[in-house]
């Protein structure tokens, strides 16, 4: 006689699904963390020689938890999906250019919150956006990106416990039995 689970199938399989999301969540707000911190410590070594301080971590970290839940949001609605059945490298590019593209409005609608937040005429969104400062932090989140989404489309690819094996399990990249397709 078989086991009963005390669960129905569909809250487990919610609780995985969750589960899941949050490890994705939690990785991806890491290495956006990571990538963010990076820049901050730059900028604030290269103000320092024009006497500027300027050490801003928390606008990083916020920043790496807001943008991992655009990715996560993006992905959840299909975002990047049309190129799956090509080559990698398209994927990955198409990837990180279309979720470029969507950090690149989030920050525009950031910025127009902002501004009514503050009182100031919704108009001046447009006026204050300093383009040349928005284009360039969008070129630093894309690429970041590249390297992210090629990790995430190569954990798609040969599946996530595969890809955990070959990063973090002793002589896995040696086991010829962990690239098979077979059971």
């Amino acid at each position: 006689m078989a086991s009963k689970d005390p669960k129905p199938p569909s809250k487990r399989n919610f609780k995985e699904k969750a589960k899941r999301e949050m490890k994705d969540y939690i990785a991806i707000t890491i290495y956006l963390a990571f990538f963010f911190c990076a820049l901050s410590t730059y900028s604030t070594l290269l103000l320092r020689k024009y006497e500027i301080e300027y050490l801003n971590y928390t606008f990083a970290l916020v920043n790496a938890l807001v943008i991992a839940k655009v990715i996560l949001i993006g992905e959840m609605f299909g975002l990047g999906r049309e190129l799956e059945r090509k080559p990698l490298y398209l994927s990955v590019f198409y990837k990180t250019f279309v979720f470029g593209l969507l950090v690149f409005a989030f920050h525009i609608v950031e910025e127009f919150i902002k501004r009514v937040i503050h009182h100031e005429p919704a108009g001046t969104v447009w006026h204050n956006l300093r383009p040349e400062e928005t284009l360039a932090k969008t070129i630093l989140i894309v690429c970041a990106f590249v390297p992210l989404f090629a990790f995430r489309e190569v954990g798609r690819v040969l599946g996530e416990e595969r890809l955990h094996a070959l990063f973090f399990k002793r002589g896995a990249a040696e086991n010829p039995a962990l690239f098979s397709t077979q059971p």
